[in-house]
């Protein structure tokens, strides 16, 4: 479970890097959702860890 968690944050990540970088300003600040969602996760990842 832990390393699907990684996985899921890894995705949304190289999505949120592929978004910024490939349409800028077209998407808009939209995209930081997927940003904000891989940290939740990674916090909450680590918080179980503890």
């Amino acid at each position: 479970m832990k390393d699907l968690l990684w996985l899921i944050v890894l995705i949304l990540l190289i999505g949120w890097l592929i978004g910024f970088i490939g349409f800028g300003q077209l998407v808009g600040n939209l995209i930081h959702i997927l940003i904000v969602g891989a940290v939740i996760l990674a916090v909450l990842g680590l918080v179980r860890k503890i």
